[in-house]
């Protein structure tokens, strides 16, 4: 083999070490990545200390009104506790709630449902039709993907959430999964006559997906959330404070490391452990940089929010803050997995700021959060003898709020909601 190959094999060798480093490091979480650079720190001489610069009770202090860190999540749940969970502020008739709950218990530890429609009916007393209501209301509980039937219906639904709607999405993950393998846009976009650019946006969505989404509810051990910043108001202006344990200071051992200048007389075992520290230290900055990239995105995109708090929420998706840093959708995607900002609304995700929604022609718009929160207020305001239709709620929205969406949609929101139709909500 020439020598001009060995080198550049080398040299691509090296660089693979060094992204596949960089993308592991990117999606631990604060806690993950102190347990890595822990492990690491004991198998390397030349790591003599590590820094996170902790400072619990100062955070303690300053966050008292908000959930400790440690405290949240803390209690071990099960994923069907946890998914139980998220219905409390949702009022169902105790037979639906029955039927529900009878679904979620239903469900494998991969999220996937295992028994039968008509088994499931019979076993609840009760007709087809409420027992699609029902699944319905489960496949809408996060994560999404959650009370699929099948690996084909579980990546649709979380291609459906984050808006890919393309007709050919379902044949092509279950005829070409090859082409998605190799990321082959040009074969996907000659099948299924469309744009390679539209083939890329599909392969790069389907490989965000989970494919068992009910491991995404870990239950052991205990989750505890660290925030990677803090969104604060100082001066009438938002600012942005980066926790420096997210971001720690390795420090070598001077000792060791002036046995690696000796040059010859340094062992190979000393190169190769002060490299490993290159390496951790490069992808620790690479995690630094794009995280507080996105996170100033989200401040700046999200500026509503933090002034009047979820109804103003605005859309804002993956590709979105992919486009505005120049970088992959799924650099954004691994970046914010497991991250958490402290707020003066409490400690969220990251991914609670990318939110579908309605956009209107001038940029601006509304999250479908928000959208659902404003119609859960007006329905709770309505009077119960005159309940507001949805095409009422569609005036309102656009009247008052300055929402511009279809009544079908008002519909399909508030069926998501579980909220009954005005002609069901009328009283006497």
């Amino acid at each position: 083999m020439k020598p001009k190959l060995i080198q550049q094999q080398t040299l691509q060798w090296k660089m693979n070490q060094s992204l596949m480093q960089s993308i592991n490091i990117l999606q631990f979480s604060s806690l993950e990545l102190a347990e890595y650079i822990n492990q690491i720190s004991k198998e390397n001489p030349l790591i003599e200390e590590v820094n996170y610069d902790y400072d619990w009770e100062k955070y303690h202090r300053t966050h008292s009104t908000q959930p400790a860190i440690g405290e949240i999540n803390s209690a071990e749940q099960t994923m069907y506790e946890q998914l139980k969970k998220q219905l409390i502020s949702i009022k169902f008739d105790k037979k639906l709630r029955h039927v529900i709950d009878y679904g979620i218990d239903s469900l494998n530890e991969d999220g996937y449902l295992e028994v039968e429609r008509d088994v499931w009916a019979e076993d609840c007393r009760t007709s087809v039709e409420t027992v699609e209501e029902a699944l319905h209301v489960i496949q809408a509980l996060e994560p999404t993907g959650i009370g699929a039937r099948t690996l084909t219906e579980c990546i649709l639904l979380q291609l459906k959430e984050m808006g890919i709607h393309y007709s050919f999405a379902e044949d092509l993950f279950e005829s070409h999964l090859e082409w998605i393998a190799e990321e082959d846009a040009v074969s996907i976009a000659e099948h299924y006559q469309t744009t390679t650019a539209i083939a890329e946006e599909v392969i790069d969505h389907i490989k965000l997906c989970h494919p068992k989404p009910g491991q995404l509810l870990d239950t052991e051990p205990p989750e505890y959330i660290i925030p990677e910043a803090s969104i604060y108001k100082e001066d009438g202006a938002w600012k942005i404070k980066f926790y420096k344990w997210a971001s720690p200071t390795i420090r070598l051992n001077t000792e060791y490391e002036k046995l690696t200048e000796i040059g010859k007389d340094a062992t190979a075992f000393l190169k190769e452990k002060y490299k490993q520290v290159d390496l951790l230290k490069q992808a620790i900055g690479f995690r630094s940089n794009t995280l507080e990239s996105i996170i100033q995105i989200i401040v700046e995109k999200q500026y509503a929010f933090f002034e009047e708090g979820v109804v103003m929420l605005q859309p804002l998706t993956l590709r979105e803050i992919a486009n505005d840093l120049a970088i992959h959708i799924s650099t954004v995607s691994r970046a914010i997995n497991q991250k958490y900002v402290q707020t003066p609304h409490g400690v969220l995700p990251i991914k609670f700021f990318l939110q579908s929604g309605a956009r209107q022609s001038n940029g601006k718009g509304t999250a479908s959060i928000a959208i659902k929160h404003l119609l859960i207020q007006l329905i709770d305001k309505e009077e119960k003898s005159k309940p507001l239709s949805d095409q009422v709620l569609r005036n309102i929205l656009e009247e008052e709020f300055g929402i511009k969406i279809a009544r079908r949609t008002v519909m399909k929101y508030r069926e998501q909601l579980q909220i009954p139709s005005s002609m069901k909500r009328r009283r006497k």
